[in-house]
């Protein structure tokens, strides 16, 4: 199920009428909002690495920076999910109206979209082959503005430009995969935590799910840096 609307890929944010002069205009606005909001982080703009993190119980997404691969990511900005479908748990098929849970990147960045901006995950990933429906596993998985959800990741369209136009600063600086992971709720939020324990405890299969997945998470936390992730052949995620 898509809810990106009409797609066009490209490698920048550079150069794609919405009309062209307008989206030019964007642009350079949110570009120099976003130099400022640097600067007053102590952060270098433009960014040479971005990591995107989002939680869907918490509704939060969170954008993460670095000068370069020898040093931890810092913080950049949490950003307010406004609209989401689905509960706790990936998304196994289409129509099932789920946010995916797992480890993904960006591999679409949509200046043409009918949500205003929009950046595609390369849903369904190796793991999702192996454990989605094999015939209907669904796709069209976007970050985008316009705050309206089928199972994609709704933020509002001021928050979705600057997103769109940190990724894309990041991948004009040479990031061929900007990590996107994607997780049911923050793991160390005691009542975030508490609510995924209840709405899976009766669940074997997502109990484990979440166990595999809450590494990244944890090495994460503790390193400020991602690990190497891999996929078995019954799907489950490996780190190194």
């Amino acid at each position: 199920m898509s809810c990106a609307g009409k797609a066009f890929s490209q490698n920048t944010f550079i150069g794609t009428p919405k009309s062209a002069s307008k989206l030019d205009a964007l642009f350079l606005q949110t570009e120099d909002t976003l130099t400022k909001q640097f600067e007053k982080q102590h952060l270098a703009w433009p960014p040479k690495s971005v990591y995107i993190r989002s939680f869907k119980y918490d509704r939060q997404l969170e954008v993460w920076v670095r000068d370069n691969d020898k040093v931890p990511y810092k913080l950049f900005k949490t950003y307010k999910i406004c609209m989401q479908s689905g509960t706790m748990g990936p998304k196994r098929m289409e129509g099932d109206y789920q946010v995916p849970e797992g480890f993904y990147h960006i591999n679409d960045f949509n200046s043409n979209s009918s949500y205003h901006l929009s950046l595609g995950l390369n849903y369904p990933n190796a793991s999702d082959r192996i454990l989605s429906d094999s015939l209907r596993p669904g796709s069209a998985i976007y970050i985008h503005g316009n705050c309206v959800s089928v199972g994609c990741i709704a933020i509002s369209d001021i928050p979705i430009e600057e997103v769109f136009v940190v990724a894309s600063a990041a991948k004009s600086q040479g990031q061929e995969f900007i990590p996107v992971h994607v997780f049911p709720a923050r793991y160390n939020v005691k009542k975030s935590n508490e609510y995924l324990i209840e709405s899976i405890k009766e669940n074997s299969y997502l109990q484990a799910f979440n166990e595999n997945i809450k590494k990244v998470f944890d090495y994460f936390e503790l390193k400020k840096e991602l690990p190497i992730i891999m996929v078995n052949k019954r799907g489950e995620y490996l780190i190194n």
